[in-house]
């Protein structure tokens, strides 16, 4: 019955309310931002997101912006959740991971296996199965965040929920990463959902202009009001993510694409990720904590490059895409509702036009974790790895080709 109660409720979308609203900007203040706040309500917890703004006018010394609808998300939980008659008792064991096929997601399901975990995968219905979950030892079960209808199943017998999903680039960045977590959130309080370990962005709570992050920050904001048991983890960035924007198009001899910005980012190897994260699951001194994992030194775009040249033993074919150019790019496709989407993306532009370090020290969060710092790989440790495993097998493939040569 239970079950059934809560497909019921999460059928109904999320109220949506839209109203429009104008404000006048001059001078320094003509910007095209994003803004969204967080405020508790007597029935839940309402996020305000404002989009893009138009220009009404020409005028150079005063423009008047038309800010297109703001979207009020209602998100509350549900109100007859306390009610449930208690289930069978779950093992601690048990957990569900959202987001199992991406980048730190299919690392949290292997590292889950190689502990002895009972592991569920919440994966979309795809054209391609992943079936390399299944051949792992995990349990696959198909479900979408944008039908919250589909969740309920998904959460039956599970201790504790990882979520490691973020939206694919061509949905509009709310569907999922908001209305989606909502139905999440809402669902897993509702079912008794012993713990649940969230991956935000570092600084999201310091750049609203950028939708992702400030979403980040509301869900953040609306897992520690609705009161479940949670782990929050700000991340810096993926060492994985750097293999196909620089390193393969150096091999190839094609073209790699940077900024100018002087941002520095400390990637982390995203299986220490997910070994951390299961240290801090079990430390139950953790829970209702937020931490934040950042690599052992902050990178700038063009220092990676260099390091990749060096470990290649060639040179990049780099172009250079100004910073200013993508905020310009950014500003254009606010004008268009079929490129919002497009705009929400390139606000990490934004976030690129200062001096800004992604990154904290870390010397804290590994004595919390009984973590000895040097076991954290570096950067250089593993790029100098990838290449080394990569130009071996390149070799091999030309000595066999060479012998094919000579045998026929």
């Amino acid at each position: 019955m239970a079950l059934l109660w809560l497909q019921t409720q999460l059928t109904t979308p999320i109220n949506l309310n839209h109203r429009r609203q104008t404000k006048t900007f001059t001078g320094s203040q003509r910007s095209i931002f994003w803004r969204g706040t967080l405020v508790a309500e007597p029935h839940g917890l309402i996020c305000t997101h404002s989009s893009s703004l138009s220009f009404a006018n020409s005028s150079p010394k005063a423009r008047e912006c038309v800010r297109r609808p703001l979207v009020t998300c209602n998100a509350q939980a549900a109100p007859a959740a306390t009610n449930l008659a208690p289930g069978t008792p779950v093992r601690s064991t048990s957990i569900l991971v959202v987001g199992a096929t991406g980048t730190l997601g299919r690392q949290i399901v292997r590292r889950a296996l190689d502990e002895g975990y009972d592991v569920r995968c919440l994966v979309r219905p795809r054209p391609a199965p992943a079936d390399f979950l299944r051949d792992w030892g995990a349990t696959v079960v198909n479900a979408d965040l944008s039908k919250p209808e589909t969740i309920p199943a998904t959460l039956v017998g599970i201790h504790t929920v990882i979520d490691c999903a973020t939206g694919r680039p061509e949905e509009p960045i709310k569907t999922v990463d908001w209305e989606g977590k909502v139905a999440l959130v809402q669902c897993a309080k509702a079912m008794g959902i012993q713990k649940f370990v969230f991956f935000s962005i570092h600084n999201c709570d310091k750049h609203p202009e950028v939708p992702l992050m400030e979403i980040k920050y509301c869900t953040e904001n609306f897992l520690k009001e609705l009161g479940i048991n949670h782990i929050i983890i700000r991340l810096c960035g993926f060492m994985q993510g750097l293999i196909g924007q620089y390193a393969v198009p150096i091999l190839e001899d094609k073209s790699v694409w940077g900024t100018d910005a002087p941002t520095r980012i400390a990637y982390m190897d995203t299986q220490d990720i997910a070994r951390l994260t299961f240290i801090a699951l079990r430390n139950e001194k953790i829970t209702g904590k937020l931490l934040t994992f950042a690599g052992p030194r902050a990178w700038t775009t063009q220092e990676v490059i260099t390091l990749c040249e060096r470990l290649a033993g060639q040179d990049a074919n780099v172009t250079t895409v100004p910073v200013s150019i993508l905020r310009v790019t950014r500003q254009l496709t606010r004008f268009f509702e079929w490129t919002n989407d497009v705009a929400d993306r390139l606000a990490f532009s934004e976030v690129l036009t200062s001096d800004i370090v992604f990154s904290v020290p870390m010397a804290e969060t590994y004595s919390l974790l009984g973590v000895d710092s040097s076991d954290i790989v570096t950067l250089e440790k593993y790029l100098q790895d990838y290449f080394t495993n990569i130009l071996k097998k390149l070799k091999d493939l030309k000595a066999q080709s060479k012998q094919t040569d000579i045998y026929f």
